[in-house]
């Protein structure tokens, strides 16, 4: 029974560790992200071959598994290094407090969620830099094979018309009349 707690209350705090983390893996590209249009009068059977071998191009030409890996231990590093971190400032103020122990504790648990938070923002920003760098690639060769790319439109801002609102007449009431009092 001893040990089966024991090994439970190791296995929650891996599984949050793990978890965590994995928050800050940085997929590759898996295919470009702009469109891309066959030049008039192309048969189909070129353009793909056209997008096939550009896709390989930019593929290879950016490295994208390599990135990846590169932003994923960065960002494991971040994480691992706010762990350790959040841990030595937390033994300093529970020993400060009295209980350097539960300082430690909290403060690996507080330096693993913001160290992980951090690592995961710079592999979004990772992420998204690699698929710039293979979107442009990608389309530097469709546009070198004659086809084109199609540009995004941008969506036109038309602001909410402004509502006026002008405060209701006042209308006084009608005055009211006394009768003088009568003198008896």
């Amino acid at each position: 029974m001893i040990s089966s707690n024991k090994s439970i209350s190791l296995a929650i705090p891996a599984a949050v560790i793990a978890l965590a983390l994995g928050g800050c893996a940085v997929v590759p590209p898996s295919g470009p992200s702009v469109v891309a249009m066959p030049r008039s009068g192309e048969p189909l059977n070129q353009f793909q071959q056209n997008d096939y071998e550009c896709r390989d191009y930019a593929n290879r030409s950016t490295n994208p598994s390599g990135a990846a890996q590169a932003a994923t231990n960065n960002s494991v590093n971040s994480a691992a290094l706010g762990t350790i971190g959040g841990a030595a400032i937390g033994a300093l103020l529970g020993a400060a407090a009295g209980n350097a122990g539960a300082g430690a504790a909290i403060g690996a648990g507080s330096g693993l969620l913001i160290g992980s938070a951090n690592g995961a923002n710079g592999a979004e920003y990772s992420a998204a830099g690699m698929q710039a760098r293979y979107d442009a690639a990608y389309a530097q060769c469709m546009t070198s094979k004659g086809d084109t790319i199609a540009q995004p439109q941008p969506q036109p801002y038309y602001a909410p018309q402004p509502v006026y609102v002008a405060p209701r007449p006042y209308y006084a009431p009608p005055p009211v009349m006394y009768a003088p009092y009568p003198y008896y």
